[in-house]
């Protein structure tokens, strides 16, 4: 049992890596075919290959469709933490079950979503049970608020 949770754990590090060099080309491969693209079409026309003009053109304006893409890949599960988190808020000691049926995504999509506003300090596991679509969670406190209780 100790070794299946380290072997997801491994997982987990290894899928936020992937998630991370994502990220890290998604940054830099647009703006960098746009400077190639710029280059060519500067190239060419300094050479008077009109060819190469419009090719780097069509490189620079896919390359600027590619960037707006691509951050709206990136952005697309920040959005989706905001819901998470906005249903929680409104909704405190929520389980997992609840917020994929609320926002209607998978269990396991939900979990992820959990685990990432957990693991950023804006949510906390409010009680354990057994299964872990049945864990229900609440927000985190900030430092010197009043604990919440169940008449607030």
């Amino acid at each position: 049992m100790g070794n299946r949770s380290r072997q997801t754990g491994n997982s987990r590090q290894r899928l936020d890596t992937s998630a991370e060099s994502a990220i890290r080309s998604a940054r830099f491969a647009p703006p960098a075919l746009f400077t190639l693209g710029g280059l060519n079409a500067w190239v060419g026309q300094t050479v008077g290959d009109y060819l190469a003009v419009s090719t780097g053109l069509c490189v620079c304006v896919c390359a600027c469709a590619a960037g707006l893409f691509g951050e709206d890949l990136l952005q697309r599960d920040y959005r989706a933490d905001r819901v998470v988190l906005a249903y929680v808020a409104t909704h405190p000691d929520a389980t997992t079950r609840q917020v994929a049926r609320a926002i209607r995504v998978s269990q396991r999509r939900a979990t992820r979503h959990l685990d990432r506003l957990t693991d950023d300090g804006l949510l906390t596991v409010a009680s354990v049970v057994g299964h872990r679509a049945l864990c229900t969670y609440r927000l985190a406190l900030a430092i010197g608020q009043p604990k919440q209780t169940l008449d607030s």
